[in-house]
């Protein structure tokens, strides 16, 4: 096979393992109802007029599987990461007790459940979406480099070696979904 048709194949793999990445990164904030760290990931906190995510103004720990604490590097950072918190809309409630944030991870109710699993099926079609626009991107071209002049069969190898390589990513895609709705559905 060409040097062209290597390249192609390999930055598609490459733009797949992204979408995996991705994937795998949108799942860890979908909270399965165990304290996790990284259910506050998304929060910014107004850090001196600038917008800073929560982990670098604060040490966040789990000391239990319902409860989540935030210890501020600086006691004046108490209120802006509270309301940092409650802006977010990421159904918790925080609770100052002058020295850190408590957060009490309430149980997932059935329906909350459900919802939740709703979302981790629109991620995983978002990534399926994703691998299939690099299956095309990488067919369209290859299907240049075929009217440029490459063979019709090192082409057509390609493009099998494309399919097989979306097969697989989707594949994968279903694997992360089916671990996640367990672990979301068990109580």
């Amino acid at each position: 096979m060409t040097e062209e048709i290597n390249f192609i194949l390999d930055s598609t793999k490459e733009s797949m393992e992204g979408s995996i990445a991705h994937l795998e990164k949108e799942f860890l904030n979908i909270r399965a109802g165990k304290a996790s760290p990284q259910m506050l990931g998304g929060v910014f906190v107004d850090y001196y007029g600038s917008q800073t995510p929560l982990s670098q103004v604060a040490n966040i720990n789990t000391p239990d599987a319902r409860t989540i604490t935030v210890t501020p590097w600086e006691k004046n950072m108490l209120q802006p990461i509270e309301k940092a918190i409650m802006i977010a809309n990421i159904g918790f409630n925080p609770m100052n007790n002058g020295d850190n944030i408590i957060i009490s991870v309430p149980p997932l109710t059935e329906e909350r459940r459900k919802d939740l699993v709703k979302q981790a099926k629109a991620e995983a079609e978002d990534a399926k979406i994703s691998i299939r626009n690099a299956r095309k991107d990488a067919n369209t071209d290859i299907k240049k480099l075929e009217k440029e002049g490459t063979s019709e069969d090192v082409c057509k190898v390609a493009e099998e070696n494309v399919q097989k390589l979306t097969d697989a990513f989707i594949k994968r895609i279903d694997e992360h979904l089916i671990i996640k709705e367990a672990e979301i559905m068990k109580v």
